[in-house]
This record gives structure tokens, sequence and C-alpha cells, in this order.
């Protein structure tokens, strides 16, 4: 079978990585939830494992961050999946207490076999992730293309890309504050 391997495992630390998941079947799940506010509390349990946010654009239904990678974290692929599961958890609460049956019914369906065997109920975010390091030239050219998404195709989510609430532009165009709390990238060099 030519089957493509979705697990890779991120070796390099003391790195920066550019990192990317998507909810399950491209659902506006952040929005809809109104997961910004949970955001600092969860991007401070992934610097607690020693990734630290850089860059972020947060839309609303798929998620793009640059972190830094420090050495103690040993490893990145369980760190990630167990931060998207805290963070599945939450969109799951959020969607209960709306009674938001519709969303959480596809959500059900969404869940495999082997999964629901060990009892997961729903799945929030497509099953992989994805995650390539970057040196600080990649890190600029990855937060320049990130940076514009609000503003790309079918979002139009704001008028001016360094406006968008839920993205690192301001802080690094403009050098207003964060609404998400970031180290630059900058600091690293």
């Amino acid at each position: 079978s030519n089957q493509v391997a979705t697990h890779i495992t991120h070796q390099e630390r003391e790195t920066f990585y550019f990192i990317t998941f998507t909810c399950y079947k491209w659902l506006a799940l952040f929005e809809e939830t109104g997961i910004y506010d949970y955001l600092p509390f969860w991007f401070s349990k992934l610097a607690a494992k020693g990734c630290m946010l850089n860059g972020y654009v947060i839309m609303p239904n798929h998620m793009h961050l640059t972190i830094y990678v420090k050495n103690e974290v040993k490893d990145l692929n369980q760190v990630m999946a167990e931060s998207k599961r805290f963070l599945a958890y939450e969109v799951v609460k959020r969607l209960k207490h709306r009674n938001a049956e519709g969303t959480l019914a596809v959500l059900r369906t969404g869940v495999q076999n082997n999964e629901k065997a060990k009892g997961k109920k729903h799945q929030v975010f497509r099953l992989s992730f994805d995650a390539k390091p970057l040196d600080q030239k990649g890190v600029e050219r990855v937060l320049d293309y990130v940076h514009h998404n609000p503003v790309e195709g079918k979002w139009n989510l704001v008028d001016d890309f360094t406006k968008f609430k839920y993205s690192s532009a301001g802080y690094y165009e403009l050098a207003k504050e964060s609404y998400f709390e970031i180290v630059d990238y900058r600091e690293f060099c």
C-alpha cells in the first residue's frame, strides 16, 4: 500500500517551529466557541512545557503558530498532542454549554473506531498537525505569510491585516501590545 506517513517525529531543539492545526472538517470551532479567552491559559501551559509562543494567527477554523522549542522539550509531538487534547476538551465544553447539538453531532461522526474504544467522543481537530523547523529568516517569511491570512481569499476578516485582533501582526508591524503574550523571536537571534 502507498500510505503517506502523517506522524513525523520532530527532533530539533533550540529552534523555531511553524505549527498549524485545523478544526475537523474545517468547522469554524474557534469562532463558534469564542475560545480566544481560553488561549492565554493554553499558551502559558505550552510555555511551561518549553514551547515559547513567538507569533500566531488564530483563524475561525485553524491556527498558525511559530514557537521556539527549548532543549527541555522531550517530545514535541507529545506536547502538541496533549495540548490539542486539552484545547479540544474546552471546545467541546463550550459547545455543550451553548447547546450546539448539530456541531457536536458532526464531531461525534469523526471519531475513529479505535479511538471510540478508548472512550473518545468527539473529533475536534484534524488528526495530524503540521510542524516545520525554521531559521530566523524562515520565521520572518512565515509570519509575513500568516499575518496576511485574515485579509486573504474568502476570509476578509479585517481591512488591514495589522488590525486583526487574534494575530501577532500588530506587535511585529506596529509595535503594539500583542493580544496573547509572546516572546519576540528576535530575542533568540
